[in-house]
């Protein structure tokens, strides 16, 4: 892999996602960047945020609502997101690498890997959906 110019940035950028639970979109990334860049432009935000998940430094993920999400956490786990709200949360909750077996069993070819993304109601659109 070649090696890429440092970047304050990108460092920005990686340093903010690796500080938040949230699941910032690329829009939501660049109006906190801009706080300390207030020259950045969003196209730098993208390419950068695009370079960092090439280099599997955080995970970008597509949720269904036509952005992508950004995660600065690499390790594996799994993500919710609400269907009301469309926040998209961390699930606390055991691996599940038994399904590449399962789904090994009846495959030709070779799986290596497998995303899960859950859905539902998150607790706060729950509550307020038992208030009405």
């Amino acid at each position: 892999m070649a090696t890429i110019k440092y970047s304050r940035q990108r460092e920005s950028i990686k340093n903010y996602l690796a500080h938040t639970k949230e699941h910032p979109t690329a829009d939501m990334i660049y109006m906190k960047i801009r706080e300390s860049f207030p020259n950045i432009s969003l196209g730098t935000v993208y390419r950068n945020l695009n370079l960092l998940a090439e280099q599997g430094e955080i995970r970008k993920l597509s949720c269904g609502d036509g952005c992508d999400h950004f995660d600065g956490d690499i390790s594996p786990h799994y993500h919710f997101v609400c269907n009301h709200c469309n926040c998209v949360m961390d699930l606390n909750m055991p691996s599940l690498d038994h399904i590449d077996t399962l789904a090994s069993a009846n495959f030709a070819g070779k799986i290596t890997n497998h995303s899960v993304l859950f859905s539902g109601l998150c607790p706060d659109c729950l509550a307020k959906e038992k208030l009405s």
